[in-house]
């Protein structure tokens, strides 16, 4: 068996070449109708391709505008993010993303979260629209929350969430029927907001099994699918610079906010994760089984041939302020 393996992995490494260029034929001839292939990862090498993907580490991270540590990602989450490939690693075609029960560094759960943003802050790969597509398998299970979703190269409004986020997917394990798509904007923290649309799957339907998931992001206006399927639509959000000493201030006037479609005009990148505990599923319990691992059969990035188009005017919605 062994020596099945070592020769299969030889196999894979020489003709890694040979595979992502078919891989980017596949995909380009696929492509959905009005849409032409920008960008992709098929997982078809024999390892996770260092030049379209780095990692976040550790269990949080530093506020320089609260000017302290903020633990758990400022979501209260239990993991601990390492680049090892006991946690992220390609094989057979796939991406897998393993989250493990171990105590590691105070945390008592390991796993990854992979970006196409380098670690200094330059841009491994980040757009500004396209329709951005993941077929993935995903773990279920109390406590447990896959993720597919993108953030500001910079943080061209301010920090989070006055320059966006946008969630394709997020999943809270213990629902494994149902998808939500979000996005995250308004001012900084703590004058954020969100908004977003959920999906529940067809009776007997789970997100164990592999599917689609895919976001159209137009200037104006976001899409989202399931296999195919249409699901949620926004057509409103605003973003606001506004300060109030440190923190962010929702905006008082008209004049307060960035001009439309800010903050989601700004070129994003991608993050993959799968994150352990916290307030969005709550925390593992004893039904919860470890290792929960996401599987990731491919990414494609799409765009429009003649280029992203016109702005479409900003959609009804509620501002902080004037009439309510």
């Amino acid at each position: 068996m062994n020596g099945i393996r070592a020769l299969r992995a030889a196999t894979i490494a020489a003709l890694a070449g040979t595979c992502l260029a078919a891989a980017t034929g596949r995909a380009a001839e696929t492509a959905p109708e009005g849409w032409k292939l920008a960008w992709s990862d098929e997982f078809d090498g024999a390892s996770i391709d260092r030049s379209k993907w780095d990692f976040d580490l550790g269990n949080g991270f530093f506020s320089y505008d609260a000017n302290q540590w903020i633990a758990g990602w400022g979501n209260g989450e239990l993991q601990f993010y390492t680049r090892e490939p006991e946690n992220a690693f390609v094989t057979n075609g796939m991406l897998h993303i393993r989250a493990l029960k171990e105590s590691i560094h105070g945390c008592g759960y390991s796993s990854a979260r992979m970006k196409t943003r380098a670690r200094d802050g330059s841009a491994l790969f980040s757009r500004a629209y396209g329709r951005f597509e993941f077929r993935a398998k995903l773990p279920t299970g109390r406590g447990i929350w896959p993720a597919l979703w993108m953030l500001p190269q910079e943080d061209a409004y301010g920090t989070w969430a006055a320059s966006g986020e946008i969630d394709v997917l997020e999943v809270r394990g213990h629902e494994p029927g149902k998808i939500l798509g979000t996005l995250h904007y308004g001012s900084r923290w703590p004058a954020n907001v969100n908004s977003g649309g959920e999906h529940i799957l067809p009776v007997g339907g789970t997100v164990a099994d592999f599917h689609v998931y895919a976001l159209e992001w137009e200037p104006g206006a976001m899409r989202w699918f399931f296999d195919g399927h249409g699901y949620a639509t926004q057509t409103f959000w605003w973003s606001s610079s506004r300060m109030d000493g440190a923190k962010g201030a929702a905006p008082a006037a008209e004049s307060d906010l960035n001009p439309w479609p800010a903050p989601f005009d700004k070129p994003f990148y991608l993050i993959m994760n799968l994150a352990v505990g916290g307030g969005f599923p709550g925390n593992p319990d004893a039904t919860t089984k470890f290792p929960a691992e996401m599987l990731v059969d491919y990414i494609r990035v799409y765009e429009r041939p003649g280029g992203p188009g016109p702005v479409k005017p900003r959609g009804p919605g509620r501002l902080p302020f004037g009439p309510k």
